[in-house]
């Protein structure tokens, strides 16, 4: 590619001379960015592929300016652009030099490069811009391993890492321009509040399929984008019917049990090819696997594992629906909404319970050394059977686990009631994502 053409991919995505699409804020992650700015070191952002990691980009630039950052120290890469061919370091020093050519940037340089493992062997390059100290780097890439592994051995001490989900409920409703400040903000919208949960349950919360009609086959593209680009094309998978399949197994199947032994026997492939092929999965952010609670590390490797879906939306458009999804949809809400703390609460984790007799908890929260909260959730508690399938394996558990902190999630029910003198607490799952 001559700079020519270069410089004019680099002015549809920059600020130089016109103003550059930023979408709806997010401000939770924007604050954590201009934090991380602070530090000097290399930011990574990642998370799945179409979660908003470019316009939080944008936005972070467009920051910059309005705190007095010229327009032209500002660099912005979309390496996704089907216009850049044959990606490598020899290319990204050459758009590199186009800019330095053409724009003259005069003082600090902040690169923002989107995508960047669309570039092999990116990482020499961004080493050597930050040893030699040639700009402020900010990168983007929709792979965990990819990111973390080779930053890490590479960058040790010199990079921080920002993952990023698709939206909270809180940001669910702003997209949807409902603002929730106060107690007085949720009395006056409660109505409206609870009617976008079920379109937040259904459809998910990629930004895009939130701001737009066709959900369906927007969720559509972005599984086959992930299938074709970040997963079969670049893991060279040699059964990618089955690789399907079982991704499409685990979107009909969200909130469940699985092993990767029981799946032997349904896909006919081994054991360990499913569990390869699940891991890729997880390093791309598509699903997440939650381990049964034990202070025995042998016995909670080889329990079973729960399966959630980093959206409902997807795991609605892919998988098979049942009549019974609600409920476990709802759990897997509740779970994005803890990954998403456990992101800012390096000491916490989660975890299920089940006993010898397979009473469950949904989720065990630990902190450090201790257990913090034991949540079950339930949207229906009319019966008084099922009320009390709920609560007998909260109160065991609550007893096994000196935990006296217990929740169920419902769906509209809200109260507190004391059983075997331990408090339970109910809470609508509105209520429960806006608190949290």
């Amino acid at each position: 590619m001559d700079k020519k053409e270069i410089l004019k991919i680099l002015e549809d995505w920059n600020f130089w001379a016109k103003e550059v699409d930023t979408g709806i804020k997010r401000d939770f992650y924007l604050n954590k960015l201009k934090k991380l700015l602070l530090s000097k070191q290399i930011i990574a952002i990642t998370g799945a592929r179409r979660v908003g990691k470019s316009f939080l980009m944008r936005q972070l630039a467009q920051e910059l300016i309005k705190q007095g950052v010229s327009k032209n120290q500002i660099l912005i890469i979309n390496f996704e652009d089907p216009r850049f061919s044959d990606l490598n370091l020899k290319l990204l020093q050459k758009i590199y030099e186009t800019y330095l050519e053409f724009i003259q940037p005069k003082g600090k340089i902040y690169i923002f490069l989107d995508e960047i493992q669309e570039v092999e062997k990116w990482e020499k390059w961004v080493l050597m811009a930050q040893e030699l100290k040639k700009a402020q780097i900010i990168l983007s890439g929709s792979n965990a391993k990819l990111l973390s592994q080779e930053l890490a051995t590479l960058l040790t001490g010199r990079h921080l890492d920002l993952k990023i989900y698709p939206l909270s409920f809180e940001e669910f409703l702003k997209f949807h321009n409902v603002i929730i400040k106060n107690n007085l903000d949720l009395i006056r919208n409660e109505i409206k509040v609870k009617s976008l949960l079920k379109s937040y349950i259904e459809n998910g919360s990629f930004p895009e399929v939130v701001l737009r009609e066709n959900k369906k086959e927007i969720l559509l593209a972005y599984f086959n984008d992930v299938l074709e680009k970040d997963l079969i094309k670049r893991y060279k998978i040699r059964k990618p019917e089955k690789f399907k399949d079982i991704l499409k197994f685990y979107y009909s199947n969200t909130a469940s049990l699985i092993t990767f032994n029981s799946l032997e026997k349904i896909f006919k492939i081994s054991a360990d090819t499913i569990e390869k092929f699940s891991s890729y999965f997880t390093l791309n952010y598509l699903l997440f696997f939650v381990k049964r609670f034990s202070y025995k590390i042998k016995e909670q490797e080889k329990s079973p594992r729960k399966v959630y879906a980093v959206d409902t939306g997807m795991a609605n458009t892919i998988g098979f629906k049942f009549s019974e999804n609600k409920g476990k949809l709802a759990e897997n809400i509740v779970f994005a909404q803890l990954l998403r703390q456990m992101s800012q609460n390096f000491n916490m984790e989660t975890y299920y319970w089940k006993d010898e007799k397979h009473w469950e908890v949904d989720f065990v929260i630990k902190e450090k050394n201790f257990i913090k909260k034991l949540i079950q959730v339930c949207f229906d508690l009319s019966d008084a059977n099922t009320k009390a399938r709920e609560i007998k394996p909260l109160i065991k558990a609550s007893k096994e686990l000196k935990c006296d902190n217990l929740l169920i999630i419902t769906d509209d029910f809200e109260h507190e009631e004391k059983i075997s003198s331990k408090k339970i607490k109910y809470i609508p799952l509105w209520k429960w994502l806006l608190e949290n």
